[in-house]
């Protein structure tokens, strides 16, 4: 392991959320199993105070949300996001209740303690005490073009991707399946649509550029070039310049336009990952061998990467939040839905498996210990 390099990372299951560290030879070691059983459907880690986030979906009990504070030995579990009652004689077809904590994230220095939750059926909730209570971000919840909003990967619509601006938490962009980008710049006050440049083939031709009708898969944003953004969306690769304002497609990516997971390098927006599947109904690596695809300059070129991982007979599919970069730069974690975990420490370059027999995986972060 090199100096600075990652030492921790929290792998959220369907069976439990699994912490691996690093040895005192530099090898990763799975160290502690907690919430045994309970799917884990999202993990935060706040750098701003060292704190862990771990939204539960426990089913007919619900979802769950606990924080694991730095130094800590015992988790807490907080308040959970909740939906005001349905007004009388609304025709929204959606049940406003609160189905799956979906996405997490913190704001900056300048807001302490302010956190931000996508969920299922689509509301945005904040907290300004860390996460010990919601509010539904009602100016989204109560856009007109909502009522176009429909389920992708689940049948109701989703917040997956939050991605709040360094050089101002007031400016939040945030990804719907299905249902578009939308950013506020006041933040959460109003919001506006932000998907221009891409396209929906799943829709009639008429419709196909409808900002509001758009499947991002998965948005992020470099945190030393804000500026600039990804989108795994499920029509293909897209990237922003003008801070997720306007989108333009990258088409050179090899193996495959689709797939789930996309991380960017945190100095240089121009450097990103992501983990080809074919499309749509396979959702399987391309001929049965595993590979990340890396860009450097900006979706120009790419090269595929794949020492280290199986390359046949396989069948693992990465999912949204399936693939994390540490602040190093070049510390990947990968997991897939058949319970494969891998970790890279040259970004990408070569991979070392950390289990093939987790259970299915839903989210990955790495953490300070």
């Amino acid at each position: 392991m090199g100096q600075g390099m990652a030492q921790r990372a929290y792998l959220g299951t369907r069976k439990g959320l699994f912490q691996f560290d690093v040895d005192a030879a530099g090898a990763w070691q799975l160290a502690l199993v907690q919430f045994a059983g309970d799917p884990v459907s999202m993990l935060l880690h706040d750098g701003r105070d060292g704190a862990l986030y771990a939204a539960l979906n426990l089913g007919h009990f619900g979802a769950k949300l606990h924080r694991l504070d730095a130094g800590a030995s015992a988790w807490q579990e907080v308040a959970v996001p909740a939906y005001p009652a349905k007004p009388e004689g609304s025709t929204d077809t959606v049940d406003w209740t609160l189905r799956q904590i979906w996405s997490l994230a913190a704001a900056g220095a300048d807001q302490p303690g302010v956190l931000w939750a996508g969920t299922l059926p689509g509301g945005l909730f904040r907290s300004n005490d860390r996460g010990e209570s919601w509010q539904l971000v009602e100016s989204l919840w109560n856009v007109p073009q909502r009522a176009q909003w429909f389920g992708g990967g689940y049948d109701v619509p989703g917040i997956h991707s939050i991605c709040v601006d360094p050089r101002d938490s007031n400016k939040v962009l945030v990804g719907v399946s299905c249902g578009g980008v939308w950013q506020t710049l006041d933040g959460g006050a109003s919001w506006a649509l932000s998907a221009t440049g891409m396209r929906a083939d799943y829709m009639p031709p008429e419709l196909d550029e409808n900002e509001a009708v758009q499947d991002p898969h998965r948005i992020v944003r470099s945190a030393g070039t804000p500026d600039a953004l990804w989108c795994q969306h499920h029509n293909g690769i897209w990237r922003s310049d003008d801070a997720g304002w306007h989108w333009q497609e990258v088409t050179t990516a090899p193996l495959s336009h689709f797939g789930f997971a996309v991380a960017v390098h945190p100095r240089d927006g121009d450097t990103a990952w992501f983990v080809p599947a074919q499309a749509d109904v396979l959702r399987i690596p391309q001929d049965g061998a595993l590979a990340v695809t890396r860009t450097r300059d900006g979706g120009k070129t790419f090269e595929v990467l794949r020492a280290g991982l199986p390359q046949q007979y396989c069948y693992d599919l990465v999912y949204r939040h399936g693939l994390a970069l540490a602040d190093d730069g070049r510390s990947l974690l990968m997991a897939s839905t058949t319970g494969g975990a891998w970790y890279s420490g040259d970004e990408g370059e070569h991979w070392q498996t950390l289990s093939a027999h987790l259970p299915p995986v839903y989210t990955v972060c790495f953490a300070t210990p």
